[in-house]
This record gives C-alpha cells, sequence and structure tokens, in this order.
C-alpha cells in the first residue's frame, strides 16, 4: 500500500473526522472508499460511452409522425 499526504483546512479535516467516527470509520477508511469511488468513476463513464457507441447503429427504420409517438 502507498501513502499519500495531503492538505486541507483544519475546520474541514476536523469535520470529516467527526463524519468518520459517528460512522464507526477512520478518516483513512472513509478516504480510501472515497478514493475507490473516484477512481471507479472514470471506468463507468468509459463502459457506458462503449455500450452507447455498440447501441448506436441501432435505427428505428424511419422518423415517427408526432401522432405516432402520442399513441397508447
Amino acid at each position: 500500500m502507498r501513502n499519500i499526504t495531503f492538505s486541507a483546512k483544519e475546520d474541514v479535516i476536523d469535520q470529516a473526522r467527526q463524519v468518520a467516527h459517528d460512522e464507526h470509520k477512520t478518516l483513512n477508511d472513509a478516504f480510501r472508499e472515497w478514493l475507490a469511488q473516484y477512481a471507479s468513476s472514470r471506468s463507468d463513464a468509459a463502459g457506458f460511452d462503449e455500450f452507447m457507441s455498440r447501441i448506436n447503429p441501432m435505427r428505428a427504420g424511419r422518423h415517427f409522425t408526432r401522432d405516432e409517438m402520442n399513441e397508447r
């Protein structure tokens, strides 16, 4: 495991520690969870883009009229 050093305002760190304490975890644990979510958000977006590029060729075949789209 690698160490990371970062800077933040003291009051923000104190508030974050309190939130982590209320959730029965350390600030380090909370940061690791956030870092994992942050890192995976990009891969989630890439997966979505890849999915959209695969379904892009799907077409309805023609343009529907407004009345056809509103039929129930």
